[in-house]
């Protein structure tokens, strides 16, 4: 299956095809300062399963993470993995943005005081071994 997004301008459009590796809600600081909001959703795809037309930047941050965003509007589209193997794909840029659920949430020991989950997901303190 393929599935399609873009930003919020529509100058930059993707391409996702197959399933995602994953799907979760990521609470650490540099996903809360990357997206500007308290958590990072996103489905995780192998690079290789997408594909993306228009101008976009990047910023490293991390020495494993590059923040992928529209040139024109900044839409946070993507944390893509330096080393050529993941890329984390924002859920809400999906032109169906019911098309994947997360099951389950990670680094919740650096989510917000005020940020209550109790959507029944499993909850980790940190990342998932591999």
């Amino acid at each position: 299956m393929i599935r399609e997004g873009g930003c919020l301008c529509g100058a930059v459009r993707f391409k996702a095809e197959g399933e995602p590796l994953n799907v979760r809600v990521c609470h650490c600081r540099n996903c809360q300062k990357a997206m500007g909001s308290p958590f990072f959703a996103r489905a995780q795809f192998d690079q290789r399963a997408l594909s993306v037309e228009g101008e976009t930047e990047r910023y490293a941050s991390s020495e494993n993470i590059d923040r992928v965003f529209c040139k024109r509007c900044g839409t946070r589209l993507f944390a893509w993995r330096r080393n050529g193997t993941l890329a984390g794909v924002a859920l809400s840029v999906f032109d169906d943005r019911n098309a994947f659920a997360p099951t389950e949430h990670i680094w919740v020991s650096e989510k917000p005081a005020w940020l209550k989950l109790d959507d029944g997901l499993p909850q980790h303190p940190g990342t998932i071994p591999a």
